[in-house]
């Protein structure tokens, strides 16, 4: 089911493609907006009582486009190095040892997504950082350790909603 909260996540793509401006501005408006439609898609979802399977892959997938699409430009840029883009990507990475876990478990069907406090925390530091590297501010060491740290805890947190969800397969 399409929605307005679905609509908002979806608005993140192209903002994303503002990072083709060199203007300041331009970037910082972008993430900005980014950040804006980030929290008012849930904040509506939740208000409205129409949250959806589809949101809850949606959303976070427009979290990451943006992300990943503001990160590859800035490194193109030489903002920053290669390896604390790895570490700003660590909860993706995670996620990915996570969804191979659900498959080769036989969970996958099963699973219920939604968001997590932690991925939740991860994108609000990737969207800081976006906005501090935009302003041409180097980020300390330890922030992109933090990413890490984040990483794992997400990681963990997911572990612990695979084991309270019902189980459904067959006896």
């Amino acid at each position: 089911m399409f929605s307005l909260s679905n609509g908002l996540s979806l608005l993140r793509a192209p903002l994303a493609l503002f990072f083709f401006s060199h203007s300041i501005f331009i970037r910082l408006a972008a993430i900005l907006l980014a950040m804006f439609t980030d929290a008012l898609d849930g904040y509506l979802a939740r208000r409205r009582r129409s949250t959806t399977q589809l949101g809850a892959i949606l959303d976070p997938a427009m979290d990451k486009f943006f992300v990943f699409f503001a990160l590859g430009m800035l490194l193109f840029e030489q903002r920053f190095e290669a390896w604390q883009a790895v570490a700003m990507l660590t909860r993706d990475l995670f996620l990915c040892v996570f969804a191979v876990y659900l498959k080769f478990s036989g969970k996958w069907q099963a699973y219920q997504f939604r968001s997590i406090r932690w991925g939740k925390a991860t994108t609000a530091l990737q969207f800081l950082v976006l906005l501090v590297l935009t302003l041409h501010i180097a980020v300390p060491a330890f922030i992109y350790s933090i990413f890490i740290v984040f990483g794992l805890l997400a990681f963990v947190e997911l572990l612990q909603l695979v084991k309270k969800q019902p189980s459904t397969s067959k006896q």
